[in-house]
């Protein structure tokens, strides 16, 4: 029974040499409230027009912590309330929420026009981003992240709604994933898990 119990705890162990050399230059991880992704093999690319008709990546955010939501400008609830306390976090961390940057990604392009988005996310922070695909280079997209979306039809052709992943991924300074974090789980959760991001020194 010992030599059985002892090649478990050397399986168990070697399991985790294994794990770590997988990880390979990952950052350390983190007391996060949200759940950790560090080092996942999905949410990696992203290449879509902004409102002003330029390609951005998540290269073009590097400095900066970088919170991306799937979303749609005539979401009655879990968009505005999620791009609301982006905002707040912001705006609460002070000189430190300088280096936070929002993005919102629209599931909707054939009504979240150019225009629309624009004004859209600069109610929330002026200096969010709100990027806006084809239909095609939206699923391909929202596939990368993991993210699910399906148009869920109207009284009209045009009222439809859209069900859709209600949580934002977050980005380390040095554009790697780290974090998903869940709708409802709080402002102050995700000021902690910003705060702890903003902190890292660069590796």
């Amino acid at each position: 029974m010992a030599v059985f119990s002892r090649r478990l705890i050397l399986a168990a162990a070697a399991a985790l040499t294994l794990a770590a050399c997988e990880r390979g230059n990952s950052p350390p991880r983190a007391g996060f409230e949200g759940v950790d992704i560090t080092g996942a093999d999905y949410a990696r690319e992203l290449n879509l027009p902004d409102a002003e008709g330029r390609r951005r990546s998540l290269q073009d955010f590097r400095g900066k912590v970088t919170v991306v939501f799937f979303g749609y400008t005539q979401c009655p609830d879990v968009c505005p309330t999620t791009m609301v306390e982006l905002a707040e976090v912001k705006r609460q961390l002070g000189a430190d929420g300088e280096r936070i940057q929002g993005v919102f990604v629209s599931v909707d392009p054939e009504r979240d026009t150019p225009e629309i988005l624009k004004a859209y996310v600069a109610n929330f922070d002026p200096s969010f981003v709100a990027l806006r695909g084809t239909p095609d280079e939206t699923k391909a997209t929202a596939k990368q992240f993991k993210v699910f979306y399906n148009k869920v039809a109207g009284q009209t052709p045009t009222s439809y709604t859209i069900d859709h992943t209600a949580g934002s991924y977050v980005f380390d300074a040095q554009g790697r994933v780290r974090l998903f974090t869940r709708y409802g789980a709080g402002l102050d959760k995700l000021k902690h898990d910003l705060k702890i991001l903003l902190d890292e020194k660069a590796a």
